[in-house]
């Protein structure tokens, strides 16, 4: 066991990217527009944030609350505009371009993020977790954009209801309203499926 006084800061800060893992897993996923999932999957992204976070906890000062949380959102965010550039840059034509497996790279990163219920759950049932969260994201991807927002500040993020209201521009009772309607859509067209 290790001594609490014997623990780093980067000690610390590993804790913290473990546990948020799954909170930019579904963030990453969600914000992944048609064009960048032809060309990147999710886990390749979310490994290369993890990796530019460890490489960078020297450059987090941490200050309490969900500091660590947003730095790790704002770094994933920073990455998929990066990647958006590098992609819609002109001297990438498609006629080089080679496709991604689609299946195959959904359900590699499937497997990962579905580990525990894996372990809980017999094959006919993860089949059913996969098919679920595949037809979760469809529908999340059919939302308007300021819906899609919401819903990630409020689930993925964690943010208070006057957070989401500060970063949407908008009053808190409009935000709340906002994110109901939101979640109201994302199940009806979960339904409609």
């Amino acid at each position: 066991m290790v001594d609490d006084a014997d623990r780093t800061p980067g000690d610390e800060r590993v804790r913290m990217l473990e546990e948020h893992l799954s909170a930019l897993r579904g963030y990453v996923r969600a914000r992944l527009g048609e064009k960048l999932r032809s060309k990147e999957t999710s886990q390749d992204l979310v490994q290369s944030i993890c990796r530019e976070v460890l490489g960078d906890l020297d450059g987090f000062e941490d200050r309490g609350g969900t500091s660590f949380r947003d730095w790790l959102m704002r770094t994933a965010e920073n990455k998929i505009v990066d990647k958006v550039r590098f992609w819609a840059r002109e001297r990438r034509t498609s006629d080089r371009e080679v496709p991604l497996d689609a299946a195959e790279s959904d359900s590699t990163a499937d497997a990962r993020l579905l580990a525990q219920v894996y372990s809980l759950a017999s094959p006919s049932q993860a089949a059913v977790a996969r098919e679920e969260l595949a037809r979760l994201e469809r529908a999340f991807r059919e939302l308007p954009d300021d819906y899609r927002a919401a819903i990630v500040l409020s689930r993925v993020h964690g943010l208070s209801g006057a957070e989401i209201a500060a970063k949407l521009g908008r009053t808190e009772g409009a935000t709340r309203t906002l994110l109901s309607r939101a979640l109201a859509r994302l199940a009806m067209v979960m339904e409609g499926d």
